[in-house]
């Protein structure tokens, strides 16, 4: 049970039952990749998009729903669903196509709304407003913001600042959509500190929920490259722990969270090891988050442990607080082709 306001708690308490988001992969592209802003894409990012790949494969938005909605009534009893708008930049291209894609979505059995993950410089005030007016229970858009540092976004080759970001966000709250806020930990060169002000510069925006990211270095990617050039090296697990137990205590009470852990798949990670134990590492950020909880009412101030996480990084991966057998968690995106 986590202590932290849930993104899955909220939508089990407003429907009165479990809802589980399905991956859809609706064909969109991405303007880092086309030529638009370049061709390589952002560092860290994959040839599905971050994605299943189902769309790639030829599966439609229709069958890739069937075989999502099957696998999640057996595996979690889930009868009611949100529509997960996942790979690349799901607002990129013309405003018909995006159109056609709501239309094709309202037909979708047990759909009880939509979250739609895009750039922040892949909306513009006609998109914002036909996906605010379709009348989803739930509408949000998810911004993959990353970082607040602009020094960092050109080091990633994003393609947009952080100005960018805050006027995406912005623009989508004024237009009554949910907000969500992709933010990752672990980008190069970016200092304890930076991630922090990152989290205190969302404090601060119009965002309804967050998700936290360990960055980690998926196969045939430019970060890849780049850690085995000697350029880059993940976070250790403790580092990741603290920052993240931090950020869910310094985060503002009524953004709920949708994500603290990534979820790789071991097909296609190459570092850090410690990302396949998704369950391990969760059950350790909700032990810092409590004890950073019971901190905050004692003396009133979430402090940012930069010592401790410095001192962290030379804690090895088999510390005595971690267990000596550790389950894998496998991501089901490769079990549905």
């Amino acid at each position: 049970m986590h202590a932290w306001p849930s993104f899955t708690a909220y939508l089990k308490q407003k429907f009165g039952q479990k809802v589980r988001k399905i991956p859809l992969d609706a064909g969109f592209g991405c303007p880092n990749r086309d030529g638009s802003l370049a061709y390589r894409g952002c560092i860290f990012c994959n040839e599905q998009g971050s994605g299943s790949g189902l769309g790639l494969d030829g599966v439609s938005i229709e069958e890739q729903w069937r075989r999502w909605s099957e696998h999640y009534r057996r595996r979690s009893k889930a009868n009611l669903f949100l529509a997960y708008l996942q790979s690349f930049s799901n607002t990129y291209g013309p405003l018909r196509k995006l159109a056609d894609l709501m239309d094709r979505l309202h037909d979708l059995p047990d759909i009880a709304g939509i979250s739609i993950g895009t750039r922040p410089d892949c909306i513009d005030r006609e998109k914002l407003s036909l996906i605010s007016h379709e009348g989803w229970d739930e509408s949000w858009i998810e911004f993959g913001v990353q970082s607040f540092q602009n020094v960092t976004l050109q080091a990633i080759n994003r393609g947009h600042d952080a100005a960018c970001s805050i006027r995406a966000i912005n623009a989508a709250a004024d237009a009554g959509l949910q907000v969500c806020a992709h933010i990752m930990f672990g980008l190069p060169g970016e200092t304890p500190e930076m991630m922090a002000e990152n989290i205190r510069v969302l404090n601060d925006l119009p965002v309804h929920g967050v998700k936290l990211h360990n960055v980690y270095v998926s196969r045939g990617t430019e970060l890849e490259r780049m850690m085995r050039s000697g350029l880059y090296m993940p976070l250790s697990e403790a580092v990741y722990e603290e920052l993240a137990a931090w950020a869910l205590a310094e985060l503002r009470s009524d953004i709920l969270i949708h994500r603290v852990v990534s979820d790789p798949t071991p097909q296609e990670l190459t570092a850090p090891e410690w990302a396949l134990y998704k369950s391990d590492v969760l059950r350790s950020i909700q032990r810092l988050y409590h004890r950073n909880r019971e901190g905050l009412l004692a003396s009133g101030d979430n402090v940012f442990p930069t010592t401790k996480i410095f001192d962290a990084a030379h804690v090895p991966d088999n510390c005595p607080t971690r267990p000596s057998v550790r389950r894998v968690w496998t991501a089901p995106h490769r079990e549905l082709k």
